[in-house]
C-alpha cells in the first residue's frame, strides 16, 4: 500500500523543486523528506527521483505519481468536506490570504457581513501578493486564496484548484503631473515606449502586464507595493501601469486610462479542489461573492 502522507511529500518536492524547500513547506527536516521519499520508492517499486549530487528531479514515474497524488489529495479534501456537512456546520476558523486592494474591495466587506450572518465563522486574513497566495494554499497554510490572472493561458496548477470569480478591473497608466501626456483623456501605452518604467518585481504577474503592454520596456525601479510605485511616479522616476483599485491619490501623480486594448486583471477566490463544498468554506466563499 502507498502511504498518502508520503504522496504529500512527493507533491511538495514537485511544487518547490528541492528537498530543503519541500521540508520547509511541510515543516520537516531535509533528512526526513529524503527518508519519506526513499520509503515511497520502496513502496512503489519504482525510481521516482533522479539524484545528481544535491540536485533532485522527478523521473517519468515520479511525475505520473504526482498526478495520482493530486487526485488522492482532492478526494481527501472532498471526504473532509462531506463529513463536515454531518457535523456542526458553519462554525470555526478559515485562514485566507489576499493582496491589499482585494482586502479592501471584497474581503473586509465580507467579514463585516459575516459578523452578522455567520457570527461563529472567524476569518483570519493574511496579506500576500496574489502570486504568493496559491503556494500557501497548496501547502495547506491557508484555506482560501484571493489571487488574480491576466492571460487566457490556463495556469499550470488549475487542476488542483477550484476557482470562484470575484471581479475584474482595468489597469490605468500613472504619470507625473508634469508629463507631456498627463492632461490627455486616454493614452496609448506605445507612446511611452521610450520612458523609464516602474514595475513590480520579477515573478509578480503584474510585471508581466507591463512587459506585454509595452514591448521590452525599460524598467528602472521595482516594487510590489503599488503605493510605493505611485510615489515613485510622483517623484518623476518614471511611469507605471497600476490596477485601478490599487491606485491611491498621491500629489504629483495622475492616473490616465489606457487607449486601445486595456490590460485587465481578473480576481478570483481559490480553494483546494475537493474542499469547495466544505460548509465552513461555503459560507466564506458566498460572503466574498456577495461583497
Amino acid at each position: 500500500m502507498i502511504d498518502p502522507r508520503r504522496l504529500r511529500v512527493l507533491r511538495a518536492l514537485a511544487d518547490h523543486g528541492t528537498v530543503t524547500a519541500a521540508g520547509q513547506a511541510l515543516h520537516l527536516t531535509a533528512s526526513a523528506v529524503s527518508q519519506q521519499l526513499a520509503a515511497l520508492e520502496a513502496e512503489t517499486g519504482q525510481q521516482l527521483l533522479r539524484r545528481r549530487g544535491r540536485r533532485v528531479s522527478l523521473t517519468a514515474a515520479g511525475e505520473l505519481l504526482v498526478v495520482h497524488a493530486n487526485a488522492v489529495a482532492a478526494e481527501l479534501e472532498r471526504a473532509q468536506a462531506t463529513l463536515a456537512s454531518f457535523g456542526v456546520g458553519a462554525r470555526g476558523t478559515v485562514k485566507l490570504a489576499s493582496f491589499a486592494s482585494a482586502i479592501t474591495q471584497v474581503v473586509a466587506p465580507a467579514i463585516a457581513a459575516l459578523r452578522t450572518s455567520a457570527p461563529e465563522v472567524v476569518v483570519l486574513v493574511r496579506d500576500a501578493e496574489g502570486h504568493a497566495s496559491v503556494p500557501l494554499l497548496l501547502d495547506g497554510e491557508i484555506d482560501v486564496a484571493i489571487t488574480e490572472e491576466y492571460r487566457a493561458v490556463p495556469r499550470s496548477d488549475d487542476r488542483r484548484l477550484t476557482r470562484f470569480p470575484l471581479y475584474a478591473e482595468p489597469f490605468d497608466l500613472v504619470l507625473p503631473v508634469t508629463h507631456r501626456l498627463a492632461t490627455e483623456h486616454e493614452v496609448d501605452v506605445r507612446e511611452l515606449a521610450e520612458e523609464d518604467w516602474i514595475a513590480p518585481l520579477p515573478g509578480n504577474p503584474c510585471r508581466d502586464v507591463v512587459v506585454l503592454a509595452c514591448e521590452n520596456p525599460r524598467i528602472t525601479h521595482t516594487s510590489d507595493d503599488f503605493r510605493a510605485v505611485v510615489a515613485l511616479v510622483a517623484a518623476g522616476a518614471g511611469v507605471a501601469l497600476v490596477p485601478r483599485n490599487a491606485l491611491a491619490p498621491v500629489p504629483g501623480a495622475v492616473p490616465v486610462p489606457v487607449r486601445g486594448p486595456v490590460p485587465q486583471r481578473r480576481v478570483f477566490a481559490a480553494v483546494r479542489k475537493g474542499s469547495e463544498q466544505h460548509p465552513l468554506l461555503r459560507v466564506v466563499l458566498d460572503g466574498l461573492a456577495c461583497s
